[in-house]
């Protein structure tokens, strides 16, 4: 599990716990609901470290929505005493070891007392009109004038963030590309490793049948594409370098993270394609023909 920093909430983990119960909070669930998917208590399938980690963030969510009570602040202690966190990041370094522990003090202080500012349920506005539609194939001039293309695979909501994903097509030419170009070229993704059967894999992701069979033999993993996403009010600023050309008719089962980074300028976009076989090189990502990632 990724784990950036010594902060309560920090890291995969952590995030996952926290704004799993904001998310079941704002979304109007019951509070019978919130502790029954995200219980302040023993989880066999962790380690102490992420034990503590999982338990400090839930502890968190719990005391800003008011449903702290003097037994689960006595289970946090307890699971705090353990020292997992301190004694594993100082393994790593004394710095990081005394930053846990200064900001375990602090969150034991703060959660000790009566929260008389309970979090109101929020509500995020969404974006509803939309500067490119998903599945749309949009074509912009590079700085050396070659014409390169991505295609705007997914539109993603949350919190109140509207964010275009945008995955990279290898076509570049010295004039328009074409729809039928663009059919016949490749599209960037990773395969992601996977516990689960094939059978289940398929259920999760439909449409991956395809990608295994390019692969070839009886491969059982994931598959996304490399993503980089733009936020709404980023892209307003350089919507009009991209022309749209058509669409394509992505599968949606096929419609998640491979890898996945915010861009929040043309000229990082135009750098990024400008040296996008380097960048292939660099992080592995993998070509597919688009023609195997549209629907029937």
């Amino acid at each position: 599990m990724a784990t950036d920093g010594t902060k309560i909430i920090d890291g995969d983990l952590a995030h996952d716990s926290y704004w799993g119960i904001m998310d079941l909070y704002d979304s109007g669930a019951d509070i019978p609901m919130i502790l029954k998917e995200f219980p302040l208590e023993k989880t066999e399938f962790l380690d102490d470290f992420d034990q503590e980690i999982y338990v400090t963030s839930c502890g968190l969510a719990y005391w800003e929505l008011g449903l702290m009570t003097a037994e689960r602040l006595a289970f946090i202690k307890d699971v705090i005493r353990k020292d997992a966190c301190v004694s594993e990041w100082t393994s790593y370094s004394e710095k990081e070891g005394k930053s846990r522990k200064l900001v375990l003090k602090r969150y034991l202080n703060k959660i000790e007392k009566l929260n008389g500012n309970v979090r109101k349920p929020k509500s995020y506005r969404k974006i509803s009109k939309f500067i490119f539609t998903e599945n749309s194939i949009l074509i912009f001039q590079l700085s050396n004038g070659e014409y390169a293309t991505t295609c705007c695979v997914k539109i993603y909501q949350y919190r109140g963030s509207c964010s275009y994903w945008l995955v990279p097509i290898s076509y570049k030419s010295t004039s328009k590309p074409r729809i039928d170009q663009i059919m016949e070229s490749e599209i960037l993704g990773r395969t992601i490793g996977s516990g689960y059967s094939r059978e289940e894999i398929q259920v999760y992701q439909p449409g991956i049948e395809k990608i295994w069979d390019y692969v070839g033999g009886k491969p059982k993993f994931c598959f996304g594409f490399v993503i980089h996403a733009v936020e709404h009010k980023d892209l307003l600023n350089f919507k009009d370098k991209f022309e749209k050309i058509g669409e394509l008719d992505i599968s949606e089962g096929l419609k998640e993270i491979g890898s996945i980074a915010g861009v929040n300028t043309f000229e990082s976009y135009n750098e990024i394609y400008s040296d996008l076989d380097n960048q292939i090189e660099v992080y592995s990502y993998k070509k597919y023909p688009v023609s195997i990632v549209v629907g029937e």
